[in-house]
């Protein structure tokens, strides 16, 4: 079924890491805020984080906000209207990132590296920070010089399902949409935005639809199957 295609464009979260999006009003941001020099008091730091994050929520299913999703830093501004210094925004920002960032157990670093002997890997992100502890992570994981390509939504502000990203990684490999796979978990925004692209997408982490090329459990049994 894949001897044709040459790349994966592979999906993040649920797809190889795990964990992220730790968010709700019972979590502890504060612990890690402080950590890293936060000056602001626990309620106030914890409203911020809650009302950026529901202020972006609301808005990423919005088709309007597909190719203009607002920046975390935005979010911020708008739904907090006390002044804050930037070094305050920053820790802020540091703060929701890591709480939205998630891990990448040993077994799903091992299956990237068995994918990568076999095709070009790139990834398409959606995520809502900055991507510093993204690349930080992948770094750590030792897996960073398996992307050929990679798109953050937070760099350009174009948001899943939208065809764009998809698009944008294709072009960054100089390769034909029907030279490439999309591998994601989701049927709205990985399968929508490959479709939408015109990419063959499969499907991972229990998502299923008769329009992907192929649906698995997760991305370690894509990796046996094409070993």
């Amino acid at each position: 079924m894949f001897n044709e295609k040459k790349a994966l464009l592979l999906d993040m979260n649920s797809t190889f890491m795990f964990g992220e999006d730790r968010f709700g009003e019972n979590v502890d941001f504060f612990t890690y805020y402080k950590k890293i020099g936060g000056f602001l008091k626990k309620k106030e730091l914890n409203h911020i984080i809650m009302s950026a994050y529901e202020y972006l929520d609301i808005r990423y299913p919005d088709e309007k906000y597909r190719h203009n999703f607002p920046s975390l830093k935005k979010a911020i501004e708008k739904v907090h209207d006390v002044e804050i210094t930037k070094e305050e925004i920053e820790k802020i920002i540091d703060t929701f990132a890591f709480h939205e960032l998630g891990h990448i157990p040993q077994e799903f670093i091992g299956a990237l590296h068995k994918l990568k002997e076999r095709f070009i890997l790139a990834v398409v992100i959606d995520i809502w920070s900055p991507k510093k502890p993204w690349l930080e992570t992948f770094e750590k994981a030792g897996i960073s010089n398996l992307f050929s390509a990679l798109s953050f939504s937070s760099d350009h502000g174009m948001v899943k399902p939208s065809p764009k990203p998809f698009e944008l990684v294709v072009s960054q490999l100089n390769l034909r949409k029907e030279e490439c796979l999309v591998v994601g978990d989701s049927e709205r925004r990985d399968l929508g935005g490959a479709m939408a692209a015109g990419i063959d997408c499969i499907l991972v982490g229990g998502a299923s639809s008769s329009r992907a090329v192929g649906c698995y459990p997760n991305l370690l049994e894509f990796s046996n199957e094409i070993q």
